[in-house]
């Protein structure tokens, strides 16, 4: 039969309520009460969960780390990243993809809160702030991932988005392309309005006229990038765009399977194309896509030392730590 903290508690000759706090909140009980507590978990053999362990190390041994797309290989990369940093200083990772549904990034939130985790990493899929707010109440630091900070009350890691979409367009004007269509969404994900806004900075400071249009997906899937390139050859031949710039790499890479496989066009002859991540398959494409690379593993590993830093000091300044991106260009622009 399970040993519950009932037993516990009547072991240790205090109250169930004391011992819940001295797993959870032990500053708050006083050292007799803990030794107690600690001593009939021994005992008893209670369950060694993260609660108990958290008795002997003062801290917990794991961090909590909420993505917004776990089929984006960007992500595994970065969180592959804070695992290595992880390892270095005994942490285990504790993994959880929203798939950009707010509901599921509000229960792995909760639920990496009722863990105790010692922080939470989370690329978001809206605005948590008071969310993490709540948690830095509760003594429980958090990070930004891939996303910017722009009111400076959290730490964030990040690459500039603006600066990466304008890299993919200013590459596409100086191949001598003038009819560019954006490819992506949805609209309420900074990533892909930072990216927008990029581009749209490139053709407006262009030399001649450069005409930026907008076609929007529900998701950056690969799939919405099939349905996508369909859209764009439905039309006649003369309102199509010379090049594409697709707000990430999954994106790409549907556009690239609807444009070459599905219609037999030629890229870049025909339509010029261009991802965003440089995901480790973007090279080896049927046409090896161009993109704006992000450091995938150093954000991960960043994200991960600031957050142990925050977790030890609390009164720490946040600091927002934005990366360059880097242009790579490959056979799909005609490189």
């Amino acid at each position: 039969m399970a040993v519950s903290i009932r037993d516990v508690a009547q072991r240790a000759g205090v109250s169930v309520g004391t011992v819940s706090n001295v797993l959870n909140r032990p500053d708050e009980v006083s050292m007799d009460s803990v030794d107690r507590v600690t001593r009939a978990i021994d005992e008893l053999g209670y369950v060694r969960n993260d609660a108990a362990r958290k008795l002997r190390a003062g801290v917990s041994t794991t961090v909590g780390f909420v993505v917004l797309d776990g089929q984006n290989p960007f992500y595994n990369e970065v969180v592959r990243g804070a695992e290595d940093e992880a390892t270095r200083h005994g942490i285990a990772i504790l993994y959880g993809n929203t798939d950009e549904d707010p509901r599921r990034e509000k229960q792995y939130i909760d639920l990496f809160e009722e863990q105790q985790v010692r922080g939470l990493l989370i690329a978001p899929y809206g605005d948590v702030t008071a969310r993490l707010q709540k948690l830095r109440m509760r003594g429980i630091a958090a990070v930004l991932v891939d996303r910017f900070s722009g009111d400076g009350r959290f730490s964030s890691v990040s690459v500039d988005s603006v600066a990466g979409g304008r890299l993919a367009v200013e590459h596409l004007i100086e191949l001598g392309r003038r009819r560019i269509a954006f490819v992506g969404g949805p609209f309420d994900m900074r990533q892909v309005t930072d990216r927008l806004a990029g581009a749209r900075a490139a053709a407006e400071n262009a030399d001649g006229p450069v005409d930026l249009e907008v076609i929007a997906t529900t998701a950056m899937t690969v799939d919405e990038g099939v349905a996508a390139g369909a859209r764009i050859v439905a039309r006649p031949r003369s309102e199509w765009p010379d090049a594409v710039f697709a707000s990430n790499d999954l994106l790409a890479l549907g556009l690239l399977q609807s444009l070459v496989i599905g219609r037999r066009l030629l890229v870049p002859e025909e339509i010029a194309l261009i991802g965003f991540d440089d995901n480790p398959f973007a090279a080896a494409a049927a046409v090896p896509l161009s993109s704006i690379r992000q450091p995938s593993r150093m954000i991960g590993r960043t994200a991960l030392r600031i957050l142990l830093e925050e977790a030890t000091d609390p009164d720490s300044i946040a600091r927002q730590t934005v990366f360059p991106p880097e242009l790579v260009a490959r056979a799909s622009t005609g490189e």
